[in-house]
């Protein structure tokens, strides 16, 4: 690899670290913003609840270490991260949550390895571009169940919609996100990037 390519690499590793960071941060920004009356509200993911939505996202972030550090096979993780992971403090179970998740990616080297993934190996640059989307596209779910503010940052909706554009209509299948619907006339980025998950904005 030449200088060039070594500091390009280097750059596009410290940008997606920063989307991770931001998505995260706005995530959790929400959980914090959480009532202690709303946990069992109802949510725009289908049959979710936010106390769901939540322990959805901390389970993702609790995955990382496992699959980016050490490396490890689906199977080996198993049911580890399974049932209810929030305890008596859901706010607290995030941020422990999302902390681990943001040291083993930003650990050296971290995001030129391969993960071992559900659908096949995959390189660790693609799972965390994968992650931020979900981490915003959730934060959005999550503000709107809790009626927090629902516009959410302009470069995070962007990467957002360049990261799922090309696999948006698989992840219906999923069952965690609605058919892409036809966003109207002039819509914006964000109400595109909702639309393209089903989502009614």
């Amino acid at each position: 690899m030449t200088p060039d390519a070594h500091t390009d690499v280097n750059a596009h590793t410290d940008v997606l670290l920063g989307r991770h960071a931001e998505a995260q941060d706005l995530f959790g920004a929400r959980v914090h913003a959480v009532r202690e009356d709303q946990w069992d509200a109802e949510t725009p993911c289908l049959e979710w609840t936010v106390r769901d939505l939540v322990n959805h996202l901390v389970s993702e972030q609790l995955w990382v270490p496992s699959l980016v550090r050490d490396g490890c096979m689906i199977e080996e993780v198993g049911e580890t991260f399974e049932g209810d992971l929030l305890g008596p403090d859901p706010a607290a179970s995030w941020d422990t949550a999302a902390h681990s998740a943001r040291e083993a990616f930003a650990a050296p080297g971290a995001l030129g390895r391969t993960v071992h993934l559900s659908y096949g190996d995959t390189p660790a640059t693609a799972y965390c571009a994968q992650m931020v989307a979900d981490l915003v596209v959730h934060a959005w779910d999550l503000s709107r169940a809790i009626g927090c503010e629902e516009r959410l940052p302009g470069g995070l909706v962007r990467f957002a919609v360049d990261e799922i554009t090309p696999y948006a209509g698989d992840l219906e299948k999923s069952g965690l996100f609605g058919a892409p619907v036809e966003p109207p006339p002039g819509a914006d980025t964000q109400t595109r990037l909702l639309c393209l998950l089903g989502r009614r904005p």
